[in-house]
């Protein structure tokens, strides 16, 4: 008697691609490898950047967010340091380096990009947590990121959220 299940290779969805990453959200994942280099060695500026030209595909990310995200995180350290201290649970140099990166970076956005949503704005920082942080670590930065939203950017913040469309049936 055979078997009546197929082999699972026939019955496998076929593999998808992820769609292209956006210029800023590499912009993104490249401010976030340069404050990680700038928390532990306190590097400068312009050599993290000389070593994050040389990455692959650095080419490919938005230049100017880039640049922003890093340079702003830097120089405005100890203010972003501050917002985050009033909603973390412990001391801001106890962070992990990358949650205090992910957060530096979110902060910053929140408090310079009034074009990207602050929704939007948490979600990227929640997708770095969850691609380079520890295992809950994408739970902790959202948290905390809600949190200073309400501080950053208190008007938008208190709109209520529009309600999702119902997910279509799967059959």
């Amino acid at each position: 008697m055979t078997d009546p299940t197929p082999p699972a290779e026939a019955t496998a969805e076929p593999t998808r691609k992820p769609p292209p990453k956006s210029g800023r959200r590499r912009a993104r994942e490249f401010a976030l490898q340069g404050l990680y280099q700038w928390l532990l060695s306190r590097a400068s500026g312009d050599e993290i950047v000389a070593h994050l030209r040389e990455q692959d595909d650095f080419d490919k990310c938005d230049r100017a967010h880039f640049d922003a995200l890093l340079h702003g995180a830097i120089s405005e350290a100890t203010t972003l340091d501050a917002v985050l201290a009033r909603h973390v649970d412990r001391p801001v140099a106890q962070l992990s380096p990358v949650e205090h990166a992910v957060l530096m970076i979110g902060a910053y956005e929140l408090t310079h990009c009034l074009d990207i949503p602050y929704r939007v704005a948490i979600n990227e920082a929640v997708e770095l947590a969850k691609a380079f942080g520890g295992t809950d670590g994408h739970k902790y930065v959202n948290g905390v990121l809600d949190k200073a939203a309400g501080d950053l950017r208190p008007v938008e913040a208190s709109q209520p959220r529009a309600p999702r469309p119902p997910r279509p049936a799967r059959g």
